[in-house]
């Protein structure tokens, strides 16, 4: 049977090392090896592999490079690789065009298992982001559209979480009561801040109070 041809986006060498010996018992040709971004990118055209395994947070931003292989790569299925296991990371990846999320303490022994899943059309996520993953498309369905700034989108998820502070609720009992931690609470009102264009949370509440 061929090696699946892959390439191995890090730039701490040793976890590099630690990737291809895992990948090529597993049955994969390691056919190129990047520590930044823009290396990824270059080498992906070149070498056109299968699939890329790239670590998110790698100089020059490995979900940007994800978006470009998968854009010029078609052929090419893009997978990350992570420290963090935050929401925001697995759905900018996805957003970008990668097909599986993989933490990078994953047992090495399971990444090509994963991998040769992801070539046969399976998902790769990790257990413990599944449900968010859910939450998160649920939420999309209720998307709120306020009148600021010209017309803002807020998810569903984004607009019940500020909804309650406007009540004047605190972020752990937001958490508490939708079932979820405060830092994924406080990463919901960074959106909302970030998408009104308010310099914080406080600004963010007075702009949505005067354009009720």
């Amino acid at each position: 049977m061929k090696p699946v041809r892959i390439l191995i986006a890090n730039d701490h060498e040793p976890t590099r090392a630690g990737l291809r010996h895992a990948l090529e018992d597993g049955g994969f040709e390691v056919v190129a090896e990047a520590s930044n971004a823009q290396e990824a990118l270059e080498l992906a055209r070149r070498e056109r592999p299968e699939i890329c395994l790239l670590d998110v947070d790698m100089p020059g931003n490995g979900i940007r490079a994800a978006g470009e292989i998968s854009s010029s790569l078609p052929g090419t299925a893009v997978v990350m690789l992570s420290d963090s296991s935050h929401e925001t990371d697995l759905f900018d990846a996805l957003r970008a065009g990668a097909l599986g999320f993989l933490l990078i303490d994953t047992d090495p022994a399971r990444i090509p298992h994963a991998l040769h899943g992801v070539l046969a059309g399976e998902a790769a996520v990790p257990r413990k982001l599944v449900m968010r993953l859910i939450d998160e498309f649920r939420s999309q369905g209720r998307s709120r559209r306020v009148p600021v700034s010209g017309g803002v989108e807020l998810t569903g998820r984004e607009w019940e979480v500020i909804t309650m502070m406007r009540g004047g609720i605190s972020t752990a009992e937001v958490a508490e009561r939708l079932f979820v931690s405060p830092v994924t609470v406080r990463r919901h009102v960074s959106a909302v801040v970030q998408k009104l264009g308010a310099a914080d949370r406080d600004a963010a509440l007075r702009l949505l109070d005067e354009a009720a």
